[in-house]
């Protein structure tokens, strides 16, 4: 794993940094350290234009090859580049599940027609993609999902029927890749397709799901014979899971260090409090402070470590990658509840009119679901355990 950068990618820094200095002015100004989980329902039109002119400067998919749209950087330039956009309080992306999760999917699993078809407008940052994975009863049981998807030949259509929950931005989003059981007789991984699916039409209904927070990021999904058309499915039917499993793959990469931009903003949001209001002098809250920093900082050079072992274009991490989701999410839990006690009494009241929440209150009780979603910790341990460590299978008991 490199731990320092060459002459070049430092040119390379720059570059990124002068844009950012130049861009982040006037009508996006107000978008600096915006945007992030719990933060989400801020300027969200205003942050896509801001995608939209990332786009026009080349700052979309800088990691995707060039000939679909993106710069090919290396990851040490992607890393100075999540670095920099850190730095310079740049929003949180809009973009990002199609960039870090279908884009890639598709460059390594897709058809040139499918990657022709999609891939333009998401480097272009005018297609906005959601997840289509979890449903009431297959969360971290993915392999147990119960959407169904039959090809109707009169139409040439593939119809999808089901339900989808804690979907992230379905509201905002213009397509959707759903896992959905293509043979109604299969269990398990068996039996999966992946669709790429348009969510503006009939059969698609999307309700909100209020947090904690008083805003809705998440969404239930409903489809009621929404088609996709026969050539917009990804691989063979019973190739889902395969898909699947490789994208999840991506969502352990490169995504990573985008994620870790909003971490860095918000663990220096919270270190400024603490000087600003004197929680600084406590020594057990600059013990707290100190492992924070200690343990982002691992954070970031186990991210770069298991980028380093990426085995290849389908997404496949080494081992180490295993361990990521449950480091972080307990990291960010943790960090929320440093949050407040940095804010002292005062987080318990809302500071002016209209009582909205302040960003440290909305993360505090954002990050109460990072332990859930994307598999809760207890699963992400049993990966570790089965995955990693070869160890036997949690025993099933049976009521």
């Amino acid at each position: 794993m490199k731990l320092s950068f060459s002459a070049q990618d430092e040119q390379f820094r720059e570059e990124v940094a002068e844009w950012l200095q130049a861009n982040l002015t006037g009508e996006f100004e107000k978008l600096k350290y915006r945007g992030g989980p719990g933060d989400e329902h801020t300027y969200p039109e205003e942050r896509k234009i801001w995608e939209k002119n990332l786009a026009a400067g080349g700052w979309t998919c800088v990691g995707w090859p060039k000939e679909y749209g993106g710069r090919g950087c290396s990851i040490e330039q992607q890393v100075i580049f999540f670095e920099e956009y850190a730095r310079a309080g740049a929003p949180g992306r809009v973009g990002h599940i199609g960039e870090g999760l279908t884009g890639l999917t598709l460059i390594a699993f897709g058809t040139e027609a499918q990657k022709q078809k999609y891939l333009p407008g998401i480097v272009a940052g005018t297609e906005l993609w959601c997840q289509g994975y979890s449903e009431p009863g297959a969360g971290s049981d993915l392999a147990n999902v119960k959407t169904k998807a039959r090809f109707d030949e009169a139409r040439g259509k593939w119809l999808i029927s089901g339900q989808k929950v804690w979907t992230s931005l379905a509201h905002e989003s213009d397509f959707c890749f759903v896992i959905a059981r293509t043979d109604p007789d299969s269990v398990a991984h068996k039996g999966l397709g992946f669709f790429l699916l348009k969510m503006d039409q009939p059969g698609v209904e999307v309700r909100p799901i209020e947090q904690m927070t008083g805003t809705s990021e998440f969404n239930e999904v409903f489809f009621d014979e929404a088609e996709c058309d026969a050539d917009d499915i990804v691989g063979e039917p019973g190739d889902g899971w395969k898909v699947a499993m490789g994208l999840l793959g991506f969502e352990r990469g490169v995504s990573t260090l985008g994620q870790q931009m909003q971490f860095q903003n918000e663990f220096d949001a919270v270190v400024s409090l603490a000087r600003d209001n004197g929680a600084a002098s406590d020594p057990v809250i600059r013990q707290r402070i100190a492992h924070a920093h200690t343990e982002l900082k691992i954070m970031r050079y186990n991210a770069m470590r298991m980028l380093s072992g990426q085995s290849g274009s389908d997404g496949g991490l080494q081992k180490e990658a295993l361990i990521y989701k449950l480091y972080w999410a307990s990291w960010h839990r943790s960090l929320g509840e440093l949050a407040m006690d940095v804010m002292g009494p005062e987080c318990e009241i809302l500071p002016e009119g209209p009582y909205a929440l302040s960003p440290l209150q909305s993360m505090y009780l954002f990050v109460r679901s990072d332990t859930i979603y994307g598999g809760t910790n207890q699963i992400q341990r049993n990966i570790i355990a089965e995955r990693g460590l070869g160890m036997p299978k949690e025993p099933r008991g049976t009521l």
